[in-house]
């Protein structure tokens, strides 16, 4: 085991239409895309794609679709560890404008305890939060064995607080800052409290708010990609999470500004594109997205 993330494996249904139709109308949608999807799951999906195959802790149906997903995590070299549920999740997602509308039928209801894994040889764990107790056991056990954890806080979860005593990077959504009652900067001051080594809150274009290595805060600049060239926002920001785990474990020599960097050019690239397995960069596509775009400048 090279690296383990922890997540609800979701399928994504995503369609480009100009509306959403009601009662009994129709519409019929412009193109469409059939994917993985859910964080964790689709950070792991971008770190296997740029060459390191993580092992996947994640929720597992016995239907149709379950064995859809396991072919796919099958075709990148991912290792499924099955959490067993009823049904497997669906989400239908409409992106428009820079932004997406999503729907989600979840069945988070896991009908066993958390498997024991064997964490030899791992370097890296990466949690979305889904999954508490299986986050908790796999942030601690990681901890005491100097293995790398990293969390991407997207919202607000039974034991966020408790579980980043255990996280030493910290990138969360302005949505948790929001939940919290949180500004950015507030937020980077609280995730230094919990004991976070590297902290940021994501700000969509507006770039990521963090911290490095020795506390100093900045604002990392989005990449600047024309708005005709937005396709689909949707699973970018797990793209970002999954590639700077990829450049931590493949490039550990470096700062982590530098691994932040690879992982923006990484989601620029993803934004470009419809679906999550269409958004997957590899190493050479990352490359070029990070010569062809500039910085965006920042607001004064």
């Amino acid at each position: 085991m090279q690296a383990l993330f922890v997540g609800q494996t979701y399928i994504d249904v995503t369609f480009l239409a100009d509306e959403l139709p009601t009662g009994d109308d129709k519409t019929v949608a412009r193109d469409y895309a059939i994917s993985f999807g859910g964080n964790a799951v689709t950070a792991a999906f971008a770190c296997a794609k740029l060459g390191i195959a993580p092992d996947l802790l994640t929720s597992i149906a016995d239907d149709w679709l379950g064995r859809m997903f396991i072919d796919m995590a099958a075709k990148y070299g991912i290792s499924v560890h099955h959490r067993k549920v009823k049904e497997s999740s669906l989400s239908f997602i409409m992106p428009r404008g820079g932004k997406r509308a999503i729907v989600r039928c979840r069945d988070d209801h896991y009908l066993h305890p958390v498997p024991p894994l064997n964490l030899q040889g791992c370097r890296a764990l990466h949690l979305d939060g889904h999954q508490a107790d299986a986050a908790m056991h796999y942030a601690k056990a990681c901890r005491e064995a100097g293995i790398l954890t990293s969390l991407d806080g997207g919202g607000l979860r039974s034991n966020t607080h408790e579980l980043l005593e255990f996280i030493d990077v910290a990138i969360v959504a302005e949505r948790l800052c929001e939940q919290m009652n949180l500004s950015p900067s507030e937020m980077l001051t609280y995730l230094k409290g919990r004991g976070c080594r590297i902290g940021g809150v994501t700000m969509g274009e507006r770039g990521m708010l963090w911290y490095d290595e020795n506390g100093t805060e900045s604002v990392l600049p989005a990449l600047d990609i024309p708005a005709p060239l937005v396709v689909d926002t949707n699973g970018a920001g797990d793209i970002f999470h999954g590639s700077y785990v990829y450049s931590a474990m493949a490039r550990p020599e470096l700062p982590w500004r530098e691994h932040f960097i690879f992982a923006r050019a990484a989601s620029a690239h993803a934004i470009q594109h419809l679906g999550n397995e269409a958004s997957l960069p590899n190493l050479k596509e990352v490359e070029e997205t990070q010569a062809q775009f500039s910085e965006r400048k920042l607001a004064a």
